[in-house]
């Protein structure tokens, strides 16, 4: 049999209060740029450049074609739209059939952010906008339409330049 070490009470206690003490002398003493806590709504720190926050559309580059909907794993996205016909583009040429996107949904209640419907749609309309601060009051308000949607595009960045 083993010796027993002594069970001192208030020992994990007093680890904790170790650790809450040399943060709070760090604080007080250390510059700021070795703090790890940032005061957030006050002090607003920069994102990554790829940083992932909400997804943004591009209404006019959406064609309707639904990749997007159907290989999202968590089946949050919901498309609507149909087709009209547009005039021929030179005389004596046949008309042109374009789609025209009537509803563009994702609900972030149940999206997991896993990015497969940025990458795996064809004609570029869905992007990542770095925008994380979208919270909602209620569950059913999650829905976001396409005109909240496209309103994040502005807020999506250039992309990196290549290298040569």
């Amino acid at each position: 049999m083993g010796i027993k070490t002594p069970v001192i009470p208030g020992r994990g206690l007093l680890t904790g209060l170790k650790v809450t003490f040399t943060t709070m002398l760090k604080t007080l003493f250390l510059p700021k740029k070795h703090l790890l806590t940032e005061m957030y709504p006050t002090e607003r720190f920069t994102l990554e450049p790829r940083s992932r926050g909400v997804i943004a559309l591009d209404q006019d580059a959406c064609t309707s074609c639904m990749l997007c909907a159907r290989n999202c794993p968590d089946w949050c996205i919901y498309i609507e739209g149909h087709k009209e016909e547009k005039p021929p583009s030179k005389p004596g040429g046949r008309p042109r059939q374009r789609a025209v996107l009537d509803r563009f949904d994702i609900d972030y209640a149940l999206c997991m952010y896993c990015g497969i419907c940025v990458e795996v749609c064809p004609f570029d309309a869905l992007f990542w906008s770095p925008e994380f601060e979208y919270s909602e009051t209620s569950m059913g308000e999650m829905l976001h339409a396409k005109d909240r949607l496209q309103d994040w595009l502005q807020t999506v960045p250039d992309a990196p330049a290549l290298e040569n």
